[in-house]
């Protein structure tokens, strides 16, 4: 039998969403701050003639340039004060969550709570803007030594680097300022909404160039029946669970007996979602772009990565899926702390059957996730991986590959669960707003 709450959600419909004044005010002013970050990834960086840099860009981006202009939304393509997009706040991400796995007092800090999580929120918010400052001097003095973006460089010099630190820098910190007022005043993840809306906006254009490609008819026809069969895997496994039963006992009191009931705690089949493969990908853009920006003008070591770890190189797809594991491996103890769950669920009287309360429970969740991660680490790997091929071999856009879809998929779900838990909330108002009434008139 449904419960209320789903019973609720079933009746959910689209008069029901006419009436919900507040959803509408969060979905337009979702759809006017990312209008706004489009509109910024066509601004162009000071001192850049962007016809000529367009032209040296299409030259290299088969590599991994054109990973990053998938994630910054055709912002590096044009070379725009939006060309590092959050890729430096990911970074920073990345350091704050290997640190808090080392340090201590990182790590006391998130049992600390709110106040615990906004700090380490600041943290990594400076992290990010120290992270941008370096890329975009990196960008800066790769733009002016490489022989093919050189000429794109209209006077270079110190003014020309101290100008395009400070923009590239502005873009990033005014990005993340748009993340969190999408977060907070809009619908769903504000960073992830800015990645998804970049991906979303070159999927024409993607699909123009696939259409002018010279691929014969068994090719296209992979094509066609590849992305809704890996658009319908992420959805299966993004909505699987494992639900571990968990038993309230039953307690007297007074005359009545309370509790005894059997509930579930669910577990998803990929406990990190879709940071792993942004991680990896994060990770890999930056000294790959490096080396294709310095164009054989570098170090012998940058030559050796261009060579080594290109784009469908056995190097690339290695490392790749090395870090993609790792990192599905090193979040999922992030997102769901077995201790602290066992132990919230000895506090309120909870077992699994069959397990003690305490640290027995925990070591039972902890075996049961290291073999969900398995499975998730491997789907992970594959999801990113199979197009890689298409990517590699025939020239397909970076569009229709794992990582992209992953993310399209992945946010598209957050964020339709979003607008239907503000649907939910907005009928309950509704509800409690008649009983009142009903009960004044009575």
């Amino acid at each position: 039998m449904a419960s209320a709450a789903e019973q609720l959600a079933s009746n959910i419909n689209f008069s029901s969403f006419s009436k919900a004044t507040d959803l509408k005010k969060r979905i337009w002013f979702t759809l006017g701050a990312l209008i706004v970050y489009r509109l910024g990834t066509y601004i162009p960086l000071p001192g850049i003639d962007p016809s000529i840099f367009k032209q040296a860009f299409n030259s290299q981006a088969g590599g991994m340039l054109g990973m990053f202009n998938l994630f910054s939304g055709g912002a590096l393509e044009r070379m725009t004060i939006f060309a590092l997009n959050i890729m430096p706040y990911i970074s920073a991400s990345i350091i704050m969550q290997l640190m808090s796995a080392i340090s201590p007092q990182i790590e006391a800090l998130k049992k600390e709570g709110e106040s615990g999580r906004k700090k380490i929120n600041q943290y990594t918010r400076y992290g990010a803007v120290i992270l941008a400052a370096i890329q975009a001097y990196g960008i800066a003095r790769g733009l002016e030594a490489s022989s093919g973006f050189g000429a794109s460089v209209i006077n270079p010099g110190p003014f020309f680097e101290l100008t395009t630190v400070i923009t590239l820098t502005g873009g990033t910190v005014f990005l993340l300022w748009l993340g969190e007022q999408i977060t907070q005043r809009g619908i769903g993840n504000g960073i992830s909404l800015i990645i998804f809306s970049g991906i979303v906006a070159g999927l024409p254009a993607a699909l123009a160039q696939t259409f002018e490609l010279s691929l014969n008819n068994g090719v296209v026809a992979l094509i066609i029946l590849l992305v809704p069969l890996v658009i319908a895997g992420i959805v299966c496994v993004e909505r699987a669970h494992r639900r571990i039963i968990v038993q309230y006992p039953k307690r007297q009191v007074g005359n009545k007996m309370f509790g005894g009931e059997s509930s579930h705690l669910p577990i998803k089949l990929n406990v990190s979602g879709v940071i792993p493969p942004i991680f990896a990908s994060s990770l890999l853009l930056m000294p790959i772009s490096a080396a294709q920006f310095s164009a054989g003008s570098g170090p012998e070591w940058l030559t050796w990565v261009t060579a080594n770890l290109g784009r469908g190189s056995l190097g690339y797809i290695l490392l790749y899926s090395t870090l993609i594991a790792f990192f599905a491996f090193f979040y999922k103890s992030i997102v769901f702390n077995t201790e602290d769950t066992a132990e919230n669920l000895k506090k309120n009287g909870g077992f699994v059957p069959g397990i003690r309360p305490g640290k027995n429970t925990a070591n039972h969740l902890d075996y049961i996730i290291n073999r969900l991660t398995v499975a998730g680490a491997a789907y992970l790997v594959a999801v990113c991986l199979l197009p890689e091929i298409l990517i590699s071999q025939y020239a397909v856009p970076f569009y229709f590959g794992g990582t992209s879809l992953l993310i399209v998929v992945s946010v598209t779900m957050d964020t339709v669960g979003q607008i239907h838990s503000h649907l939910v909330a907005h009928q309950y108002e509704g509800l409690i707003k008649k009983s009142k009434l009903k009960g004044r008139r009575g």
